[in-house]
């Protein structure tokens, strides 16, 4: 069996829960291992679009990971995260309320080509070992800025301290740091609190399938094969 899934990953699923379970019917039906894997993992409080990759279409993970991304963000300022997330420990940090015309002013900074660290609690590996690991040991975490590209930012909604976004990102953006980074830049400090992927390149969340959905019986009604 060769092709790919489009799954809309809920936020009880990791993207290796994802993963596993693609696996495990796939070989229930040919009897023998078959190589699964992802174009791109999902935050676990993230939902969205998650590609899997089946069979020979493992080979793609690099080019369909390179790929641009739209995600809808859930932010609230105020507060800081460890994570960047709901995930981590929050911490209280400011009650200003900025305009949304200042609002408007901070995310307009982020727009275009940018320079960005990714948060502490992700999977860069620093000298072999995941990032995420070090920091929940305790030990200190030192991410090097990485090169990335906003295309677009749309504010959707604005109801202190709640924020709702659009936004149009190249491949290697983190959205938990750019919510904390817009956070610091408004001097209130901010966390994600919600975290949706809708479209990876041409591929999106209205042609995907939950993945408690699948079974043997109609994995192959949702394969593709044509990229």
């Amino acid at each position: 069996m060769n092709g790919i899934l489009l799954i809309d990953k809920d936020i009880d699923w990791t993207s290796f829960d994802c993963v596993a379970k693609v696996r495990s019917i796939i070989r229930s039906i040919e009897g023998k291992k078959v190589k699964v894997g992802h174009a791109g993992t999902l935050d676990p409080l993230a939902t969205g679009l998650l590609i899997i990759l089946v069979g020979s279409y493992t080979k793609k993970a690099e080019v369909l990971t390179k790929k641009d991304k739209i995600y809808e963000v859930g932010m609230q300022l105020g507060s800081t995260s460890t994570t960047g997330d709901l995930e981590g420990d929050i911490t209280k940090l400011s009650d200003k309320i900025p305009s949304l015309e200042g609002l408007e002013l901070s995310i307009n900074k982020f727009r275009g080509s940018i320079s960005q660290i990714p948060p502490s609690y992700s999977a860069v590996k620093i000298n072999g070992v995941r990032s995420y690991k070090l920091a929940r040991e305790g030990r200190a975490v030192e991410l090097k800025p990485r090169e990335i590209k906003i295309d677009l930012i749309i504010i959707d909604s604005y109801d202190y301290p709640d924020i709702k976004l659009t936004t149009h990102v190249s491949s290697g953006t983190y959205i938990r740091s750019l919510v904390s980074d817009i956070g610091s830049d408004l001097g209130t400090g901010a966390y994600a609190t919600s975290i949706r992927r809708t479209s990876i390149d041409k591929f999106f969340i209205s042609s995907a399938v939950k993945i408690d959905v699948l079974n043997k019986e109609n994995i192959q009604d949702y394969l593709i094969t044509d990229l």
